[in-house]
């Protein structure tokens, strides 16, 4: 009689640094080599093509992953053994990447740029929220998946909709096609905003980046058009779009904590007064994105550094001006690296076979919503980006 065995959950450390356990981490392998091939010859396209037009960051290498990773996908297909590798590249190196993005802004940047960015933050995600809602209602559409959209598209994307998905008691089939239709919107958004901001805000890189963070919805989307901007336009000052994009994203995934629960109260109000079963509570602390303790504490770590400089000529007392310079740059380009494996990451994800099944009422859901999100940060943006002195 042979004995079957379960195999063991990964540790608290093995979840963090693989999302699996480590006798599993070869079976990454695979994955992580492939994204890494679309990486190179993406830079390598983008060059070829720079120097082609002879301008210099026309075409961002970024862009270029996250196009050649959808059409690897969606034409010679992705087999099961790159699944587990490209699912780390996209949710740990992604993570990584932007808590080593930290060391490139000072603490009081990041401060001044996360609390000036609260009210277009909070307008944005007002009106994500209220739109899809009163869109969802208009349609006919089942409460539970308007909620869901509505959430997904002022937050960040998939990882508020599974959050939020137990407290409301929501299905499967509704999970999916919420996702479904916030990649659609998001891959559009990452793809087309940073020209579109360029556009509207003349080249202004913190109006520019604002934007970009308040209105996309992944936070790999929004990483992912930072990135695209800056490198198209040749961005070189710190702190640049990407920078000033993501930390206004990470006030949004903040707000998850508040949003999540106070939505999920509603809705359980609303479902207990017509007699329905209410769904599983969601713990708060399950729903704190982490790495922005991280992000944060690299930021720290370049603060002090730079005050030890400026002080007594060594970083922490050990390493000289020069030294620290090195590595300063060394981190941010890992950074950038990890988030550029990570954009690959985002097209090899991407089915369009999966997007098929979405209809048109959740469709125009999620066009009513991304496009009152992004209207009303436009506006929020030109009235207060003049505040951000960085």
């Amino acid at each position: 009689m042979t004995r079957t065995t379960t195999p063991r959950e990964p540790s608290t450390l093995e979840n963090v640094l693989f999302g699996t356990t480590i006798n599993r981490v070869p079976s990454l392998i695979p994955g992580v080599a492939l994204v890494a091939v679309v990486v190179v010859a993406a830079v390598l396209i983008a060059d070829a093509i720079n120097s082609l037009l002879g301008l210099k960051g026309l075409v961002s290498f970024i862009l270029v992953a996250i196009v050649l990773g959808m059409l690897v996908r969606n034409t010679i297909g992705l087999s099961s053994v790159f699944a587990p590798g490209v699912t780390f590249c996209l949710k740990k190196l992604l993570r990584l990447g932007i808590i080593l993005l930290g060391i490139r802004l000072s603490i009081i940047e990041v401060l001044e740029i996360g609390v000036f960015g609260i009210p277009i933050v909070v307008g944005a995600v007002l009106t994500g929220l209220v739109v899809a809602t009163i869109a969802t209602r208009r349609l006919g559409l089942p409460e539970r998946l308007g909620t869901l959209i509505a959430i997904g598209t002022a937050i960040c994307g998939a990882t508020a909709i599974v959050a939020a998905a137990p407290g409301i008691r929501a299905k499967e089939e509704e999970v999916t096609y919420a996702i479904a239709n916030i990649t659609v919107f998001g891959i559009v958004a990452m793809l087309l905003y940073p020209f579109l901001g360029n556009l509207i805000f003349g080249g202004d890189v913190i109006k520019v980046g604002l934007f970009l963070g308040t209105s996309i919805h992944e936070t790999a989307q929004v990483a992912g058009a930072g990135l695209i901007y800056d490198q198209s336009f040749n961005i070189t000052a710190s702190p640049n779009a990407a920078d000033i994009a993501i930390v206004s994203k990470l006030v949004r995934n903040v707000l998850m904590v508040i949003v999540i629960p106070a939505v999920t109260y509603v809705y359980v109000r609303r479902q207990r007064d017509q007699g329905e079963e209410v769904g599983e509570r969601t713990r708060t602390i399950d729903m704190m994105p982490m790495f922005i303790l991280g992000f944060l504490a690299m930021a720290g770590f370049r603060s002090i550094g730079d005050a030890g400089v400026e002080s007594s000529g060594a970083a922490f007392g050990i390493w000289g001006a020069e030294t620290w310079d090195d590595i300063v740059h060394a981190i941010r380009t890992v950074a950038e690296y990890g988030l550029a494996m990570a954009m690959a990451a985002v097209g090899l994800g991407t089915s369009f076979n999966q997007l098929k099944g979405l209809g048109s009422k959740p469709f125009l859901v999620g066009i009513a919503a991304a496009v009152s999100v992004g209207a009303v940060s436009i506006v929020l943006v030109f009235l207060f980006a003049p505040l951000i002195s960085v």
